[in-house]
């Protein structure tokens, strides 16, 4: 089963430095049919201003994933860890028992993010934070780029039943995703039009997943696609 939600039918709000929308309930924007996906708590929708950012502020037990869509964002945290992530690349932020960190847009223009939190598979671990860079041009196919699950060891680790993938399709072109029984899966395209087992999404709408096995994408243009496989 797959439905649609229509970038214009998303919660959020403008301040101005931010232009957010919201996949979930968060913040401000209640929905309670939009409270989570499976253990997929979040799906915000950033765009950032240059030479702003959101100030050091704390989390708990909590796997916070950052996926850099055009521009760059600079991290620092309470650990000592510090972090430039470009577009295209992912960070991980495990918060277990307690982080405060700061993500700010250094650049001369606006970065654009998807910024996704997970449900953790256990609590009062030790915080942890970790990037990687996945070049563009390296995908072919669905690229797992954060997991939890055993046997993704090339990417970065997060403690949750859920992996990260992406993918870049030139128009006309299709890629696969295969699903475990019971899994659901959260699916955006950052840019392009695509076809997901015949349902057609825009650049930034929302795909909710389940009871498929098999995801066969389509690109009508040419699309980068951000999917999450989940419990």
């Amino acid at each position: 089963m797959l439905e649609l939600r229509p970038f214009n039918s998303l919660g959020g709000a403008h301040h101005g430095w931010l232009d957010a929308h919201h996949h979930f309930s968060f913040a401000e924007y209640y929905d309670p049919q939009r409270m989570s996906w499976g253990n997929l708590r979040v799906w915000n929708d950033d765009i950032i201003a240059a030479g702003t950012g959101f100030p050091t502020h704390p989390h708990r037990d909590m796997e916070i994933i950052t996926y850099v869509r055009e521009g760059a964002i600079s991290h620092q945290d309470n650990l000592g860890n510090k972090g430039r992530t470009e577009a295209g690349d992912v960070q991980v932020m495990s918060a277990g028992t307690g982080i405060a960190h700061s993500e700010y847009n250094l650049e001369a223009t606006d970065t654009k993010i998807f910024q996704i939190w997970i449900l953790p598979t256990e609590t009062g671990a030790p915080p942890s934070w970790g990037a990687k860079p996945f070049p563009k041009g390296d995908r072919e196919g669905f690229v797992t780029l954060a997991s939890g699950k055993d046997g993704d060891d090339q990417s970065l680790r997060i403690r949750a039943d859920a992996r990260l993938v992406a993918a870049n399709i030139k128009a006309g072109e299709t890629a696969e995703y295969r699903l475990d029984a019971g899994r659901r899966a959260y699916l955006v395209p950052a840019t392009g039009v695509i076809e997901v087992n015949g349902l057609r999404a825009q650049a930034r709408d929302g795909v909710a997943v389940s009871n498929e096995q098999v995801l066969t994408v389509t690109a009508l243009e040419d699309s980068e696609i951000v999917l999450v496989d989940l419990a």
